[in-house]
């Protein structure tokens, strides 16, 4: 449509005619897409393709995780559903009667975030040496403060699955309250994109057409 408003402002108005700064922005964006469109669409795709790929990768996933655990919104859903994993997971263990070591070093893998897996081997290392699963997730920042406190009552009264099945089930209801409050954010915010985007269009054309009228009076 852009392109074929600037023709039909150019044909009308001649050549010295003027589009607004706007319009030439458009045009120069469609221009580009449209010219090299064999270029950016499979650009584009592979772009997608090869990112996927490198995720999966150990190094990728790593850098992945790390990123998603910056990100302002996600950061937080991130740390409740690894919380909710590790309380779930380490408290079905401890109830089978595994050991705290091998129910660490599994739950560490079950957890789904490398940072997170990270934190619980290098827990278990701590445990094995001698000190408190309570006191040295207390020291990791990627641990909501609740969850060191009710592992220590845990320890104190030998319930700790019985707590963490607690902790679990608030972790999880965490879960489906951010995700449901992060959607109720995106929702308007992409309404709003998307109006702005159909905003700046629509004024994109008619600001040529408004002007020729002008000029032709």
């Amino acid at each position: 449509v852009i392109p074929q408003i600037g023709k039909i402002v150019k044909d009308l108005g001649g050549p010295d005619a003027e589009l607004p700064v706007l319009t030439q922005v458009m045009l120069s964006i469609s221009d580009f897409m449209l010219t090299f469109w064999y270029l950016l669409l499979p650009g584009i795709v592979g772009g997608i393709f090869f990112l996927l790929r490198f995720i999966k990768t150990p190094k990728g996933k790593a850098m992945f995780h790390r990123f998603v655990l910056k990100v302002p919104g996600i950061k937080n859903i991130i740390i409740k559903v690894a919380v909710a994993r590790f309380a779930r997971t380490f408290s079905a263990l401890m109830g089978a009667g595994v050991a705290v070591l091998e129910a660490l070093d599994v739950t560490a893998h079950a957890v789904g975030n490398v940072v997170f897996e990270q934190a619980l081997l290098d827990a278990s290392a701590e445990v094995k040496n001698g000190a408190q699963l309570s006191g040295v997730i207390g020291k990791n920042k990627l641990f909501p403060s609740i969850v060191s406190q009710m592992l220590a009552v845990g320890e104190e009264t030998g319930q700790t699955d019985t707590v963490l099945i607690k902790v679990a089930d608030y972790y999880e209801e965490e879960v489906d309250v951010a995700i449901d409050g992060l959607s109720s954010i995106i929702e308007p915010f992409m309404i709003v994109f998307m109006g702005g985007m159909v905003g700046v269009i629509a004024a994109s054309v008619m600001m040529p057409i408004a002007n020729l009228s002008q000029t032709i009076k």
